[in-house]
């Protein structure tokens, strides 16, 4: 697997970050029970809610050696937001509906964290994009992506015209709900939804997904490693781009959103081989058929 580090990680863990979604009601309480098992083996832990400021700031200062998510796929997106610039690895525990990100169920914590703790795991590296905004001339913005850039309509239910172009070469014009810019990551959230192809967690790619494309190029694709594709709105349709479903920002005419691979790269802590990808597919496929999607 390129880019994998597939070997027990040597370095010791003293400081661990715990962070529960606000949403989830029992990952408070399994929050205090895993702290409590790592106070056990002398190391120092701090769990919270994951939007509180104060222990997003003590991650971002470095504070701790690793994080360890509770809640769903939607909480590693968050956990990867805040992890994936400071290279602080990260342990999903799954206690969301579908956990395709999630290396651990709920039940199995308690036979992992010592392996955890003996260094017995290795770091997932998965690609991260960086999405710029630019109106005129001036850059208005910049984020850090884990699944997907989208552009798309706004609250007007009519396509909008957009013209592609890669490394700077024109594309095509889509003529769409919406074009969908996402990681190999993202290849397994809402492009799949879109008719995208499933790409595995180690490329470096890019895959371009329309949504309901009309009179355009229908199929997606799978950009080159190291493209770049920009994205530029024409005419006077109302259009937003949306990051990793965060709030929409809002675009106007001739608005541009370049997006690239970004510099930073999420670790994510696996006890599984890597061949876990390819196994796990056809239950999790079967998984989202049962529940209609993550959570």
């Amino acid at each position: 697997m390129a880019d994998q580090v597939h070997k027990p990680v040597a370095k010791a863990l003293r400081s661990i970050a715990i962070v529960t979604h606000p949403k989830v009601v029992e990952a408070a309480s399994e929050a205090v029970q895993i702290a409590g098992l790592l106070g056990e083996a002398g190391v120092h832990t701090a769990h919270g809610l994951l939007f509180d400021e104060t222990l997003r700031r003590r991650v971002k200062d470095g504070e701790f050696d690793l994080l360890i998510a509770l809640g769903g796929d939607g909480t590693m997106l968050r956990a990867g937001h805040l992890c994936g610039p400071i290279n602080v690895p990260i342990l999903g525990i799954n206690l969301g509906r579908f956990g395709f990100l999630m290396e651990l169920h709920q039940r199995q914590w308690h036979e992992y964290l010592p392996r955890l703790m003996e260094g017995d795991y290795w770091l997932e590296n998965r690609m991260m994009l960086l999405a710029e905004q630019h109106r005129l001339g001036e850059k208005m913005g910049a984020w850090d992506v884990v699944n997907e850039v989208v552009v798309s309509r706004g609250q007007f239910v009519r396509p909008v015209s957009l013209n592609a172009y890669v490394d700077g070469r024109f594309l095509t014009t889509y003529v769409a709900d919406a074009l969908i810019a996402a990681t190999p990551t993202g290849s397994t959230a809402y492009a799949l939804a879109a008719g995208g192809p499933i790409l595995p967690p180690e490329l470096r790619n890019i895959l371009l997904v329309p949504v309901a494309p009309h009179l355009s190029v229908e199929r997606a694709i799978v950009l080159a490693e190291g493209s770049s594709v920009s994205i530029t709105v024409e005419g006077d349709h109302e259009a937003v781009m949306c990051i990793d479903g965060q709030v929409p920002v809002g675009l106007t005419e001739n608005d541009r959103v370049d997006v690239r691979a970004g510099k930073h790269t999420i670790q994510f802590v696996r006890f599984q081989d890597p061949g876990y990808f390819y196994r796990n597919l056809t239950p999790h496929m079967s998984q989202r058929n049962l529940t209609g999607g993550p959570r």
